[in-house]
């Protein structure tokens, strides 16, 4: 069992870029993912893991065998897991994992599909709300178009609580989604204030794409222009916008419901 103690093994340092920056994420084609939970769930969702590290006081070896298969096995030192780890709360064991591609082209969408889209998000929070929301959903896909973050990034794949690895997830420019739904004769929904009706009117029962904009301004004209129907949640505050992942959510669900879900 190899066993690693000092931060400043050259290992440990490649891990604390990966954590750090998306080019060094890029550059490997790895990231890190923290928590037993999270580790099932990326292996269920079909993600390699190449590495795993571990706090033996934590974690054994065998219960860890139990659920990783072919992945080399690290013992860590506290201090070295306290380098990597983006927790309070400790749980013992962090993987080195394969990203997998986010082509639009290597979506395998089903014959009636419900989509999520949201254009240029920038919060990691809000990343992690969408793609929780998703999987509750069960949605077909969720893509990102203009991405402002790496989906890698460790804030989304900690906000997403695992969320990350359960729906197929694709990036893109809005030309290139705009595009890869009109080919496919996917309906566009568009949530935005201009020329809108209001959402409940309209009928999801078809392959259906609900695209989603910030909060700061919204979805930019392509979009909109592009939109089957634009449609607005009715607001009767004060102010004329909510969160993206709340109003994606109520969108969603609308759909679902119409679906008989």
């Amino acid at each position: 069992m190899k066993q690693i103690t000092s931060i400043q093994n050259p290992f440990i340092k490649s891990l604390v870029l990966l954590q750090e920056k998306a080019k060094a994420r890029k550059q490997s084609g790895t990231f890190l993912i923290e928590g037993k939970r999270e580790i099932e769930i990326a292996i269920k969702g079909g993600y390699q893991i190449e590495t795993i590290l571990f706090l033996p006081e934590f974690i054994s070896e065998n219960e860890i065998q139990s659920f990783v298969k072919n992945a080399d096995l690290i013992e860590i030192s506290k201090d070295v897991y306290q380098k990597l780890a983006y927790r309070d709360t400790t749980e013992g064991i962090l993987a080195v994992a394969k990203t997998k591609s986010l082509e639009l082209s290597d979506l395998k969408l089903s014959q009636n599909p419900l989509i999520l889209i949201a254009e240029a998000p920038e919060k990691p929070g809000n990343i992690g709300a969408l793609l929780r929301t998703a999987d509750a959903a069960n949605l077909d896909a969720v893509i990102i178009a203009n991405p402002k973050s790496d989906l890698y990034n460790p804030n989304i794949v900690r906000s997403s609580v695992g969320c990350l690895f359960t729906r197929q997830i694709a990036t893109g420019t809005t030309a290139e989604i705009i595009a890869f739904l009109k080919e496919r004769k996917i309906n566009i929904y568009c949530a935005t204030l201009q020329n809108s009706t209001s959402y409940h009117t309209q009928d999801y029962t078809n392959p259906t794409a609900l695209v989603v904009g910030t909060e700061a301004t919204g979805l930019t004209e392509d979009w909109r222009n592009a939109a089957t129907q634009n449609i607005i949640i009715p607001m009767q505050g004060e102010i004329d916008s909510m969160n993206v992942s709340v109003a994606a959510a109520i969108l969603i669900f609308e759909a679902k419901r119409q679906r008989g879900f």
